[in-house]
């Protein structure tokens, strides 16, 4: 791993010297764990310069719901999604309105007729990838039992049918999100549970539940994500020694960077690749 804050021909990466020493420490893969979000994390944000689909908006291009939905989701997402990554303000300030945006965006997909089988047909027509080197990483946590916990503000039903579609779900893995509830005919009620927006990842059930706990001897954590609300998705694991966190800026650069270098270990500017992360982690499996 690069030592400094360094710009690449291929990334343009800025990492912490902690990011060597936190390789130096582990000792053994058997004490690692794994922390990601989905959204723009495991799955691209542009591809060929084109913006690719989060969880979301999946669902409207999908080709399966009808034109308005598309247009008020739209709407939504232009409406909110500035104050999302609106540097200048405080994410005491956002959650509320993260909140309203999520509440309505979730009041409107359950006003249409949506299906579980139309879920596979949404993701298969939609602009979701996941990044460039995602399958290898997936192969390789299974293949060394590391767990992997992807925690999503998105919707839970759609990053299983993404990686299933584009690389392979794995038994080490597990999926914190917003999953759509069905009835016996398929046909969808609303949402399960308590709603996970970008900004309360650390309330999440998943914090009391027995998934940390059972992992307590896995306490170095690697965590990934865009989003400063990413920093809070393992809040609840146990004894932990070391924390890498690892940040994909992807949006509003200039304004955001200073801040993200300041909160993450290392901060991937404008990559679709998990180049970084790869090396990290074959890294890390060369130490045993």
């Amino acid at each position: 791993m690069p030592s400094a804050s360094q710009k690449t021909e291929a990334h343009n990466i800025l990492i912490s010297p902690r990011s060597s020493s936190f390789v130096m420490s582990i000792g053994y893969n058997c004490t690692v764990q794994v922390v990601s979000d989905f959204d723009f994390t495991l799955s691209k944000f542009t591809e060929n310069g084109e913006r690719c689909s989060g969880c979301h908006n999946v669902l409207e291009e999908g080709g399966v719901l009808p034109e308005d939905f598309k247009v008020k989701a739209r709407g939504l997402r232009d409406h909110y999604f500035p104050i999302e990554t609106n540097p200048q303000l405080s994410i005491e300030e956002k959650i509320p309105i993260m909140v309203e945006w999520w509440t309505q965006a979730h009041a409107l997909l359950s006003s249409y007729p949506l299906t579980k089988t139309g879920i596979s047909e949404m993701v298969q027509n939609s602009t979701a990838k996941l990044r460039d080197g995602c399958p290898w990483l997936f192969d390789q946590l299974d293949a060394k039992n590391i767990p992997l916990l992807i925690f999503s503000a998105g919707v839970g039903d759609v990053i299983e049918e993404v990686i299933r579609q584009q690389s392979q779900f794995h038994k080490n893995m597990r999926v914190v999100s917003n999953y759509i509830d069905f009835d016996e005919e398929g046909k969808m009620i609303g949402f399960k549970g308590d709603l996970i927006h970008v900004y309360n990842k650390n309330e999440s059930s998943i914090h009391d539940s027995d998934y940390f706990k059972n992992l307590s001897h896995r306490h170095n954590v690697i965590l990934i994500g865009d989003s400063l609300g990413d920093l809070h998705m393992a809040d609840g694991a146990t004894g932990v020694k070391n924390k890498l966190k690892i940040g994909f800026l992807n949006v509003k650069v200039e304004e955001s960077l200073e801040l993200y270098k300041k909160k993450f270990d290392i901060v991937i500017v404008q990559d679709e690749t998990l180049d970084v992360v790869n090396a990290l982690m074959r890294s890390i499996l060369q130490t045993e």
